[in-house]
């Protein structure tokens, strides 16, 4: 039976699906045929459905929450279904800190390893010491280490080899008892002596102030992913953009602020349709309504192409994509 998807992602473009499914428990999950096509599904703030969708979107909205205090650490597992944020915050209020830089990402706790999300200089990867799924193809649970889950930026082997084959169904965090804050990125860097609840407070300002409430104005938050590029890349760049923002990412790479080059490209308020690229935030997309995926893909591609040919760069969106049948890909290469 058809069913709307517009309610189903945050940038709300009007799309259906054959059939719809939300799982409330493993035992569910185990019963849950998985024909093709199925698409998993959190809370729809990275995905944006292209077209109508041929087959079932599978909800995940499990929950549970479990802290167990070790020696050094505080052990958490959360299920699937869990929003990150209410996680970040409920851990705060439990004295356990640690993961405040990555308040206010939006979407759930299932969804967060999959894109190894991360904001303000940490990746959720810091802190996952393991990650549990079911098998579809064996029917079993099974328990990937830290190093099993190939983490890397915006990445993961839950987007490679697992892609399709995996329902994440909880995550395991050690978070370290001995509070170390991050600030050496933007404005964190103004705090003095701060407590947790200061540093959480101030992302949580910071990101408001940058990026619209994708229930007001529905959007899929940072749109592109922010480029890694050579060190040699980065000097020739630096040498026509001084004001290039630019952070050291290993010892031969740099990453460059994806949302600086759409910026200073002139990019912000260009409109497809009723898609516009932000006015205060060029890394956001956002959708005024009377809009279809191929309004969606047409600025995509002019984004891409017109950083591509003012600084050389391919843009990557973050955003998954799906059409009628399977997450697509749009990239500089077919502009």
């Amino acid at each position: 039976m058809a069913h709307s998807l517009k309610s189903l992602h945050t940038f709300a473009l009007n799309s259906q699906c054959q059939n719809f499914v939300e799982i409330t428990s493993l035992e569910q999950l185990k019963a849950q045929g998985f024909n093709a096509p199925f698409c998993l599904l959190g809370e729809g703030s990275n995905t944006i459905f292209l077209d109508d969708y041929a087959g079932t979107v599978i909800k995940m909205a499990t929950k549970g929450i479990t802290i167990t205090e070790r020696e050094s650490d505080c052990l958490i597992t959360a299920a699937a279904g869990e929003n990150w944020h209410n996680l970040v915050r409920y851990l705060l209020e439990k004295n356990i800190a640690g993961l405040e830089n990555l308040a206010l990402i939006p979407g759930t706790v299932g969804a967060a390893p999959v894109q190894n999300i991360g904001a303000y200089g940490v990746e959720l990867a810091k802190f996952v010491e393991s990650v549990e799924y079911f098998d579809i193809a064996t029917q079993s649970m099974v328990t990937l280490t830290n190093e099993q889950c190939e983490f890397a930026y915006r990445d993961s082997v839950f987007k490679h080899a697992l892609k399709n084959k995996a329902v994440i169904t909880r995550v395991n965090l050690a978070v370290p008892k001995q509070w170390q804050p991050v600030l050496n990125y933007g404005p964190l860097q103004s705090l003095k002596n701060p407590t947790p609840t200061m540093v959480f407070e101030h992302v949580i300002a910071t990101r408001n102030s940058k990026l619209p409430n994708p229930y007001t104005l529905p959007n899929a938050g940072s749109f592109f992913k922010n480029p890694i590029i050579t060190n040699k890349s980065l000097a020739a760049l630096l040498g026509r953009f001084v004001d290039l923002p630019h952070y050291k990412y290993g010892d031969n790479h740099h990453k460059v602020a994806a949302g600086w080059l759409i910026d200073q490209a002139g990019l912000k308020g260009h409109k497809v349709a009723g898609i516009e690229v932000h006015q205060q935030q060029a890394l956001v997309l956002v959708n005024h309504g009377q809009s279809q995926g191929p309004d969606l893909i047409a600025m995509i591609k002019h984004i891409q192409a017109v950083v591509l040919n003012r600084y050389n760069i391919k843009l990557e969106h973050e955003v998954r994509l799906i059409n009628s049948k399977s997450e697509c890909h749009i990239t500089a290469e077919n502009v």
